[in-house]
């Protein structure tokens, strides 16, 4: 492995659970190199989230891959003290805590910035660091909710669904690594200072409702429930084939409807759905026929047709399948890691892929403390004596 994008930068990952943690832990695959900061003889609670196996997580080997855990309990002076000689030696902190509570614990922005001006501090919570939310308590299922997303989904006479997944971490945690870059690019290219990143949990997936927020403002349209997106594009839909596999299949442009036309062999849809506003205003004979083709065709007979005349469509995919799926292989999209716990995990690889610098798993989430004796030894110059006085006053 040659050189990779994010070597030379440091970043002290002091959060936890998941939006800020895997924000780090995209920059560490990267070749950023982050430094867990956890408490004493407790660490991030991620560590003990399931499911589990014998009492161990198998999420963590992923979720604190390619990081160093080190242990260091802020609210000692002493911690403080040391917290901020990592903050010297740093060039990004990340936390997610609620908003107000590092200056309560003496060790704020402000007070980092004395020990390094060019610290960047990149915050991720529920609300964002203004409003008056800013103080809330904020986890992913409620802030979807809170973001418009939630009362999106589902059917119109059935309550709303929320996703099987803290979907609204994840984008945050993207956001995060997005102004943590435009931050560090500011700063080392453009000469300028450093800066903090307000990352909200809300606020990625709100990002995204843009067609919602113009069809109230401009049409009075209030967006209710669908089981799938509607009203933009027609064909659209989850569709069962002749043996029995759920597909979508979604005609979002003209020429992938005229497509679909010679697929299906009915050129008499054309001209008279030539485009997309002459189906929205009539999609019901569009959809029953394509429902019923759909039901009369395998998914390998309407894969190949489908494929053949390049019309999008694809099976609704369990993990099973992707575990199977010569795509997912071909780009290494799940990878093996040795895992002292399990001997060997599987994991998600590594997104996106660079040409020159690629990213890499180097080692799964580390045990607690592991890489104690290596940050204060060598990166902060401490003694074994000092470390081990650390260590018996629970310090580190």
């Amino acid at each position: 492995m040659g050189r990779q994008a994010l070597e030379g930068v440091r970043v002290l990952d002091i959060a936890t659970v998941i939006a800020a943690p895997w924000a780090a832990g995209l920059m560490a695959d990267f070749g950023a190199e982050v430094i867990k900061v956890e408490m004493p003889g407790r660490g991030d609670s991620f560590r003990g989230m399931g499911p589990l196996k014998d009492g161990v997580s198998i999420r963590w080997p992923s979720m604190g891959r390619n990081k160093k855990s080190i242990t260091l309990d802020f609210h000692y002076e002493e911690g403080k003290k040391l917290f901020l000689e990592l903050v010297k030696k740093s060039d990004v902190v990340i936390e997610n805590f609620k908003t107000g509570t590092l200056d309560k614990w003496g060790i704020g922005v402000d007070v980092m910035r004395k020990a390094n001006p060019d610290i960047i501090v990149t915050h991720v919570t529920g609300y964002g660091q203004t409003g008056p939310y800013a103080h809330l308590a904020g986890l992913g299922q409620p802030l979807q909710a809170f973001s418009g997303l939630t009362y999106l989904m589902g059917y119109p006479d059935r309550p709303p669904v929320s996703m099987p997944m803290p979907l609204a971490d994840y984008v945050a945690g993207l956001y995060a690594v997005i102004g943590t870059m435009m931050s560090l690019y500011y700063r080392d290219y453009l000469k300028g200072k450093a800066q903090e990143v307000d990352v909200s949990l809300y606020e990625g997936l709100f990002r995204m409702e843009e067609s919602f927020v113009a069809q109230l403002d401009v049409l009075g349209i209030n967006k209710e429930r669908a089981p799938i997106s509607t009203g933009a594009s027609c064909p659209i839909g989850i569709f069962k084939t002749k043996d029995n596999q759920w597909v979508i299949l979604v005609c979002s442009t003209n020429p992938v409807f005229w497509h679909l036309c010679d697929t299906m062999e009915r050129p008499d849809w054309l001209p008279k759905y030539e485009k997309a506003s002459q189906r929205l205003a009539d999609p019901d004979p569009i959809m029953n026929a394509v429902t019923d083709w759909i039901k009369s065709k395998t998914w390998d007979e309407l894969k190949a047709r489908c494929d053949k005349f390049g019309v999008p469509v694809c099976k609704v995919m369990s993990m099973k399948d992707i575990f199977e799926d010569p795509q997912y292989a071909a780009r290494h999209d799940i990878l093996e890691v040795p895992c002292e716990e399990f001997g060997t995990i599987k994991m998600p690889g590594i997104c996106p892929v660079l040409s020159e610098t690629p990213g890499e798993v180097k080692w799964p989430g580390p045990k607690l403390g592991s890489y104690n004796e290596e940050i204060y030894k060598n990166l902060l110059g401490l003694n074994d004596k000092e470390i081990e006085d650390l260590k018996s006053r629970k310090i580190i």
